[in-house]
């Protein structure tokens, strides 16, 4: 992405509409941070009100600086909810294509998201997401890639542990339990199940020298980790949210 495109100094109708300066949202205008404080409320109002959401382990998120929230994903319902887990500004990625008009780049930064451009290398997804983290600001990755199905967790992704060692942040796992049964794929329309998200303690990167490459055997490893523990907030979050793991055959 040239710094031209993203910052729609090219005039080209295909710009992007996002000023100098906010290449990534990392500011927001005073406009953008009241929006983000009233859509807040608004998902603890829905969410607490029509899904009686309920948050564990609240205590892990960290308060200040750069972290990972890696959880499991399950519905469409997943990205909104995470909001409620803190009051600051989680960040999400999103296609370039959807900050092409003025009013919907502004609404999408407001909430958190920043654009990646569609049908690169994964490599300019990883540059976005550690310029994220440098700015200290707290990034939501979904490390089974897409929204899946059912109890048991895919095969994660390295991108999530390659994050967290590049950039040296924790991260904080969770599992969402009772969003796939409250709107799952094909469903339009949610129910109102019982949403429940449990918090782990967050996972420390292990150490990699500022600039240096990060051991494949490393990621290996903290993926492991990082797909073990999820696997068990997400069983933990099911049983309280009433929807359980199915008796194994």
């Amino acid at each position: 992405m040239s710094e031209g495109t993203a910052t729609g100094d090219t005039g080209r109708r295909d710009e992007l509409h996002i000023p100098a300066g906010h290449r990534r949202g990392e500011q927001m205008s005073l406009a953008q941070r009241a929006f983000y404080r009233f859509m807040w409320y608004v998902v603890q109002v829905i969410a607490r009100g029509y899904f009686r959401l309920q948050i564990n382990g609240a205590e892990h998120v960290p308060r200040a600086g750069a972290f990972i929230v890696a959880p499991a994903h399950r519905s469409n319902l997943d990205t909104p909810v995470m909001a409620a887990i803190t009051r600051r500004r989680l960040r999400y990625m999103g296609k370039e294509s959807l900050w092409k008009k003025p009013a919907g780049g502004w609404f999408l930064t407001s909430l958190g998201g920043f654009p990646v451009r569609r049908g690169t290398a994964d490599r300019e997804a990883i540059r976005a997401c550690l310029e994220v983290l440098a700015n200290g600001e707290p990034l939501v990755v979904f490390p089974e890639g897409t929204r899946q199905s059912g109890p048991d967790l895919t095969e994660l992704k390295d991108g999530t542990a390659y994050l967290a060692c590049k950039a040296q942040v924790p991260i904080v796992p969770v599992g969402i339990g009772g969003s796939e049964a409250a709107m799952g794929k094909g469903m339009t329309i949610p129910r109102p199940q019982r949403l429940v998200l449990v918090i782990g303690e967050a996972i420390q990167p292990p150490t990699v020298a500022d600039g240096g490459r990060v051991p494949r055997s490393a990621l290996r490893r903290l993926t492991a980790e990082l797909g073990e523990r999820i696997q068990e907030l997400f069983d933990e979050a099911q049983a309280r949210a009433g929807t359980p793991r199915p008796p194994r055959a």
